[in-house]
């Protein structure tokens, strides 16, 4: 891949605020939890007085400064909108960038002279941007074991061999799109299928790309995300097939194994791997309709079930919601549907530019009101200052290195590295993907 042109990097809107004498609501991690190179980090955290802005801003400065000074204008903090706590406003204050997933991914593409990026979001985030960086940038993440469940669920040792069996079966016909939340390794299967990544805000560009080929499309790993973006385009439900619940064991292509049989994959348009979001499922038509006859406008994420999205009214990506959010009339009131940190960061927000907003859940007699990313929340102040710190000092972990390929297992912290012409393969085929998702996403021919 060239390399591009260097400019500046690319605008994100800073609506975060940091206000004085607010507590910072991250919720404190064992020490135990941490890296042992982390854990004096940790523990000089723990014992700090309070959690106000004030304080741990204290904490940080004594690592981040000096980090920044370091690196100087080389050095890229980034983060996404699902952090826990209020480590968005912190990646911001230190001038740092907070984005959805594309934008995240497009951040070393676009930034060359950025040749130290720390990632505070999850693994397949920091290896997107790894993918498509140059050879003199490198890609850190502030904690290895901050993954995804949803990711979790469609590790390549499972889906490789379903693809192999549908490929030999369908042969070009088919063509796999893999959602941004997937590790690199399905992403370069897409690439050799011909197919593309994709994200929430663009699954119906790409989706309708490969249709209009009169393709057979694989779409994993997040079946409501693809069934909510099949039924967009208008795509009949009975041309929809969905695999079986991965969490169940190896799948087989066969008429024991799948709804309606291989006659329901034949005449399928859209497989859907059978893997989901926790956070997403839990939002019901019942939880929509009850703020609807409070008055709220209610807007959700396209990973929650159909019947929801469809009772909504709006459906959207991270970047699609807040903006909803911060772009509405003063007075408007919203129930959003998505992750409860991000709803949390909004309604936050939101009332200082005159907007109320709750979290979709948050219905009488719900035990699922404000349900966050645990797996995001993992990144905290003192893996911040820890990773920064570390860097400086030359003396960061390995494990907190992300290079195309990698796999990490979130509980064991036990990694897969690919050797130097394992990954450049993974790399060229990756790009392709994500390459393509580009290309469509910018396409004025597409909208």
């Amino acid at each position: 891949m060239p390399n591009p042109q260097t400019h500046p990097l690319p605008q994100i809107d800073r609506a975060f605020r940091l206000e004085p004498d607010i507590p910072l609501c991250q919720t404190d991690l064992p020490l135990d939890w941490y890296q042992e190179e982390f854990k004096p980090y940790a523990e000089e955290f723990l014992a700090l007085p309070d959690r106000e802005p004030a304080t741990v801003l204290g904490y940080l400065d004594r690592y981040v400064v000096p980090a920044r000074a370091h690196f100087g204008d080389s050095l890229l903090l980034l983060a996404h909108f699902y952090m826990g706590g209020e480590i968005v406003k912190l990646i911001e204050h230190y001038g740092g960038g907070v984005a959805d997933s594309y934008k995240l991914a497009l951040m070393a593409r676009e930034s060359p002279e950025k040749k130290v990026i720390v990632e505070s979001a999850v693994h397949f985030m920091a290896e997107a941007i790894a993918i498509l960086a140059n050879e003199d940038q490198q890609v850190w993440i502030t904690n290895p074991k901050a993954g995804c469940t949803m990711e979790m669920m469609a590790k390549d040792d499972a889906v490789d061999p379903v693809a192999d069996q549908l490929l030999e079966r369908y042969g070009d016909e088919l063509l796999v799109i893999a959602y941004m939340n997937t590790s690199g390794r399905l992403k370069a299967l897409a690439g050799r299928t011909g197919g593309s990544v994709c994200t929430s805000s663009n699954a119906h560009l790409v989706m309708r790309w490969a249709l209009d080929q009169g393709k057979k499309v694989l779409f994993v790993p997040d079946q409501h995300l693809g069934r909510n973006t099949a039924h967009k385009l208008g795509v009949d439900p009975s041309l929809v097939a969905t695999l079986p619940d991965p969490r169940q064991g190896a799948i087989r292509v066969d008429d024991a194994s799948i709804e309606g049989g291989t006659a329901a994959l034949d005449r399928a348009r859209v497989i859907l791997w059978g893997a989901f979001c926790g956070v997403h499922t839990i939002f019901t038509p019942a939880m929509v309709e009850y703020w609807k006859a409070q008055g709220r406008t209610v807007l959700v994420h396209p990973e929650s079930p159909l019947e929801t999205v469809l009772a909504a009214d709006g459906s959207g990506s991270t970047d699609y919601l807040w903006n909803a959010v911060m772009r509405a009339p003063r007075g408007t009131k919203f129930a959003i549907g998505t992750e409860g940190h991000f709803v949390r960061n909004a309604r936050a927000q939101g009332a200082l530019c005159g907007m109320d907003v709750v979290h979709l859940a948050e219905i009488p007699g719900s035990v699922a009101a404000g349900c966050g990313c645990a797996t995001m929340s993992r990144n905290d102040p003192p893996h911040l200052a820890g990773m920064l710190d570390l860097l400086r000092r030359g003396e960061a972990p390995e494990i907190n290195r992300v290079l195309a390929g990698d796999t990490i297992d979130e509980v064991t912290m036990r990694r897969q590295r690919l050797d130097e012409s394992e990954r450049a393969e993974l790399i060229r085929f990756a790009q392709r993907s994500l390459e393509q998702m580009i290309r469509i996403v910018e396409s004025p021919a597409i909208d």
